[in-house]
């Protein structure tokens, strides 16, 4: 099966799996996947309901032509394109197809069709969605589209109401930050706010960058002049547009800025804090600055004062006063008082906000969780999940799959999983399911399995090859497909996800 997305996509770039957990996860895939298959698929009869109730939308590929399903797998818009049909926003029932594409001319029709492949927006020409994109994939912005009439732009919310006249040369998502879309007129470039229509900054700037990935952070703008400024979203100037040069690193209202040849760290009231003792500022945490100096990390006061040398290799903020830092090419934790508090023992540590705890690293992917108090509550685990907005850990130690929320306690799929209707199963090394009264509802047949969906469907591998159950226990897809090289393994229906995590798929 050809797996181009059509030529308009070719060069968007893959995913870098090796970030965070992506490499984790990848590897657990084929732990997955070399385990055998002996047994044949004997579902009970049917004692559960589906689990979604929110219809949602997604493109789906197969044999070379592009449509949409549902998330129940019922085909929404046939597979009749040659390019991706785009779902801007997958709850909202709008898709845009492009059709008699000539791609010596780079010409093409578009057309926008809603659930029930009815043409809508026909008053706009040319529509587009707004696509933005970063080193973890591909989105879209899901408050306004794009079109074109008469070589101009304008954008159009997602009910079809004009948002912005077509008076612009041309508009896009500033790269990586969300809500922010940038205005480009007569050479000049201002931005919008998506979410909430409004101009924040008018067309008076040669260039515009966002200062951080949180677009509230606000926006480095630069004039005729070649000098910067910044200018939040609520259009409030914080610097002028004075300095040679504005670095993208901020914190607790404090800058990085050139002025005259000499980098300096202000406050928002242009005061200048400290313009020696560093190279460069990585990184600000309420009063302190990661610096570098002969190219090595320390970190300073706003006093100029050390709290730790620059002799490291990397330096990363974590909880309170302590420091994860990299020393002869391992990581560890210092206190302010440079005693150290973690030994170098990890290839990485990264500090997990959301749950307060450390996630370090070790050869062999293996894993060791430590909490505030530096205890090392789970060791030697490989992560599978995790999910910081119902904050729980999914982990994979001794060929055993297990569940703990942030307080480190260990949890069934029941307890942590709670929407779920069909809740995975081991008996004697091979996986099955149950429901929410304990009732077996698929015997332990399998070799691999993966929990329930937010969909209702759950994979299943036999013989080294991979099918899928409804949310009742039945077969839908028998275990006939080979997805060795595939780096997430999801099914909705009969389609199984697309191998590009860039962006959300679905293919057979």
């Amino acid at each position: 099966m050809s797996r181009s997305r059509g030529k308009r996509y070719d060069d968007v770039p893959k995913l870098n799996v090796k970030k965070v957990f992506a490499t984790i996860i990848a590897i657990v895939v084929v732990i997955m996947i070399i385990i055998s298959f002996r047994n044949l698929l004997t579902p009970k009869q049917n004692l559960t309901k589906d689990v979604s109730t929110i219809t949602t939308y997604f493109p789906v590929y197969e044999n070379n032509k592009w449509g949409v399903i549902d998330n129940k797998g019922n085909i929404v818009v046939g597979l009749n394109y040659d390019e991706m049909v785009v779902v801007p926003d997958e709850n909202k029932p709008i898709f845009i197809c492009n059709y008699d594409i000539d791609y010596n001319n780079e010409t093409y029709k578009t057309k926008i069709l809603d659930e029930n492949e009815n043409q809508i927006f026909t008053e706009y020409d040319k529509i587009q969605a707004l696509e933005n994109k970063n080193n973890d994939g591909i989105w879209y912005d899901d408050n306004v589209l794009k079109y074109e009439k008469d070589g101009k732009y304008g954008l159009i919310d997602f009910e079809g109401k004009e948002i912005v006249k077509p008076e612009y040369d041309n508009i896009y998502s500033l790269e990586g930050i969300d809500h922010s879309i940038i205005l480009e007129k007569n050479g000049k470039k201002g931005l919008l706010n998506s979410s909430t229509g409004e101009v924040v900054i008018d067309c008076n700037y040669i260039d515009i960058q966002s200062i951080s990935e949180n677009y509230e952070n606000g926006y480095i703008v630069k004039n005729d002049e070649n000098k910067y400024g910044i200018i939040l979203p609520d259009k409030t100037v914080v610097l002028e547009n004075k300095y040679d040069d504005i670095k993208k690193v901020t914190g607790n209202n404090y800058y990085v800025v050139n002025e005259n040849g000499t980098l300096e760290i202000i406050d928002s009231s242009n005061k200048v804090i400290l313009n020696k003792g560093f190279d460069t500022v990585e990184n600000i945490q309420l009063d302190n600055f990661i610096i570098t100096k002969n190219g090595k990390y320390g970190v300073i006061n706003e006093k100029g004062e050390e709290i730790l040398p620059a002799k490291f290799e990397d330096i990363k903020f974590s909880f309170s006063d302590y420091y994860i830092v990299k020393l002869n090419n391992k990581y560890g934790v210092v206190g302010k008082d440079q005693k150290n508090i973690i030994d170098y023992n990890y290839n990485s540590i990264n500090y997990v906000t959301s749950g307060d705890f450390l996630v370090a690293e070790k050869e062999n992917y293996k894993t060791d969780i430590i909490d505030r108090n530096f205890n090392v509550v789970l060791e030697d685990i490989i992560i599978s999940e995790l999910n910081t907005e119902i904050g729980y850990l999914r982990i994979r130690k001794d060929d055993d799959y297990k569940y703990y929320n942030f307080k480190f306690e260990e949890k069934t799929n029941k307890e942590i999983l709670t929407t779920n209707t069909l809740f995975l199963i081991k008996e004697n090394g091979k996986y099955g399911y149950e429901n929410k009264d304990g009732e077996k509802i698929v015997d332990c047949i399998y070799d691999d399995a993966k929990e329930q969906n937010s969909f209702g469907y759950c994979a299943v591998q036999k013989d080294g090859l991979w099918g899928a159950l409804k949310s009742d226990g039945t077969v839908i897809v028998k275990p006939t497909r080979n997805l060795d090289n595939y780096l997430y393994i999801d099914f909705i229906s009969e389609w199984n996800r697309y191998n590009d995590l860039t962006f959300k798929a679905y293919t057979k």
